[in-house]
């Protein structure tokens, strides 16, 4: 696979996506798009799930070249520079670990663990491989969060001493749509 560059001339960062289920998901909801907006400084050059059928329609709908139906073949392509792990939990320091031991940086869903050993060993490994390891916190780069932010860094707000936080949301109560039920598992 030939690598393409963007309009000024530099290569592109070469992305595998972990986990891009084509018809649900961070990756098909948030992940895909955003790579595809920032397509000067970014490629899509495979993606992988579980299954062959999910990857290669995946692939497809996503216009991605490679598609894998296990994360091993993603990890060891040399047409990867980055991958993301946009899975479940339970499954984020089994996938994580696998990039980073092929020396690709990643950035994880949050959590990057399950709890804070998984994270601690994920971030000695990334030093030890020297190698980049991120965990998207998508509010750190949202607009309306960095200028809160600003504002109380440039003492405009004054000293924060509490903070009320109104949301909505899924629906959280009696029940839980079959897609969320995971979540009930404290593994999750």
């Amino acid at each position: 696979m030939k690598t393409a560059t963007g309009q000024s001339g530099a290569r592109r960062i070469r992305v595998g996506i972990i986990g891009a289920n084509p018809d649900r998901g961070w990756a098909a909801q948030a992940h895909i798009p955003a790579l595809k907006s920032l397509s000067d400084d970014f490629e899509i050059t495979a993606l992988s799930t579980s299954r062959r059928q999910s990857a290669d329609a995946a692939g497809k709908l996503f216009g991605v070249p490679l598609a894998f139906d296990n994360h091993q073949d993603l990890v060891n392509s040399a047409d990867v520079d980055v991958v993301a792990v946009t899975v479940k939990v339970p499954h984020h320091l089994e996938l994580a670990t696998a990039a980073l031991e092929a020396g690709k940086a990643v950035y994880c869903e949050w959590p990057l663990g399950n709890g804070l050993k998984e994270a601690e060993n994920l971030a000695a490994l990334a030093k030890k491989r020297g190698v980049l390891a991120a965990a998207g916190l998508q509010a750190r780069s949202a607009p309306s969060v960095a200028y809160v932010h600003d504002l109380i860094e440039q003492g405009y707000v004054g000293e924060v001493l509490s903070t009320t936080l109104i949301g909505s949301g899924m629906a959280w109560g009696p029940t839980v749509d079959p897609f969320n039920a995971y979540l009930n598992d404290k593994k999750n």
